[in-house]
């Protein structure tokens, strides 16, 4: 008998500065930000998440990267739970592997100092 299909998207997303991710990249594994260290899981945001987020916590802010992960290699891990306002975030309970990583892509600001989203994500 075959599994059934997974519900939920087939990505989520992880906003980082490029150094730390690079700093991540030569150990091996991805521990997450002084904010996931705090509260013990790796923050990420679905596709229609991710412009709020850096709005809310990267406005400004330059040398950023953002990270598409592949849901199905992260596991029972990856929990979604309700934040604040109720709306449910996608939490890695885990170091974050490599091996799950499917693209990263710079974030530069727009004349406007507004972050451009990839072509897919600006939609959502």
């Amino acid at each position: 008998m075959a599994n059934p299909k997974r519900e939920g998207p087939d990505r989520v997303y992880k906003i980082c500065d490029r150094s730390s991710w690079e700093q991540a990249r030569a150990s091996g594994r991805y521990f997450g930000s002084r904010d996931d260290a705090r509260d013990g899981f790796i923050h990420l945001s679905a596709s229609d998440q991710v412009s709020g987020t850096l709005q809310r916590h990267f406005a400004g802010l330059d040398n950023l990267l953002l990270i598409a992960i592949d849901v199905d290699r992260l596991g029972q891990d990856l929990r979604w739970e309700p934040s604040r306002s109720g709306a449910l975030f996608p939490h890695l309970y885990q170091p974050l592997d490599f091996a799950a990583v499917v693209s990263e892509v710079p974030l530069v600001r727009g004349p406007d100092g507004q972050h451009k989203l990839p072509r897919d994500l600006a939609q959502c």
